[in-house]
């Protein structure tokens, strides 16, 4: 579960604007945070299965919103897998 303060740092990191915090960036940002809080917890414990289910969805989902980044802006896209270093 992200805490208050490590969610808005990951929004720091990609927002446009300061009130920006629905953007495809930002979204992509909160969803990579969210995915190695949860890849950490199955570390420990393996055998739970729901939120194994739960880290399965958030990833399908920020695929999603990078394939629909990619579609619209292919500079955009690249520029969030950088500074988030995925793949």
């Amino acid at each position: 579960m992200l805490t208050v303060r490590k969610k808005q740092i990951a929004i720091k990191k990609t927002q446009m604007h300061d009130t920006d915090t629905g953007s495809p960036e930002v979204q992509v940002s909160i969803l990579s945070k969210k995915i190695e809080e949860l890849a950490s917890h199955l570390k420990k414990h393996s055998k739970d299965n729901h939120s194994r289910r739960g880290l399965l969805k958030m990833v399908a989902d920020r695929q999603a919103i990078l394939r629909y980044l990619l579609k619209k802006d292919p500079k955009k896209h690249q520029s969030v897998i950088k500074t988030l270093e995925l793949k």
